[in-house]
């Protein structure tokens, strides 16, 4: 029974689609997943790199927060944060916004590295992306 459990837990793990985003000091990880029902969803992950001490005496950790959007949500949240970025970046218009990306295919040997800068064109977040085509 506890090998049952266990196995169950690693699948629940298993990560099926993932794309990293560096920014700085920190790295977003977004990672398709599959529920217990066989559903997939999206686990949102900001990892931000912590330096305690100084010289050899230093030492690294990291702060890590996750966010879980499943499928029912996504038309909410992409509405909801296309509306937030669409007001930052009319309050506050960045003359460049650098950012890196790694993407890959888990189980497969899909990979996908690229670095980008992105120009003054309205964001849109689209969530459809990550959906089974």
């Amino acid at each position: 029974m506890e090998e049952n459990n266990q196995a169950r837990e690693q699948k629940d793990q298993e990560i099926i689609y993932s794309r990293s985003i560096k920014a700085g000091k920190r790295i977003y990880y977004l990672d398709v997943k599959r529920n217990r029902k066989g559903e997939l969803y999206l686990a949102i992950t900001e990892s931000k790199k912590v330096v305690n001490g100084f010289d050899e005496n230093a030492q690294v950790t990291y702060e890590k927060h996750k966010i879980f959007l499943y499928r029912e949500d996504f038309e909410k949240f992409e509405d909801g944060i296309n509306d937030v970025m669409g007001f930052i970046r009319r309050e506050e218009p960045a003359s460049e916004n650098h950012y890196e990306y790694k993407s890959e295919r888990v189980g497969n040997e899909y990979k996908n590295e690229a670095s980008e800068s992105a120009t003054e064109e309205p964001f849109s977040f689209k969530i459809d992306e990550f959906e089974d085509k």
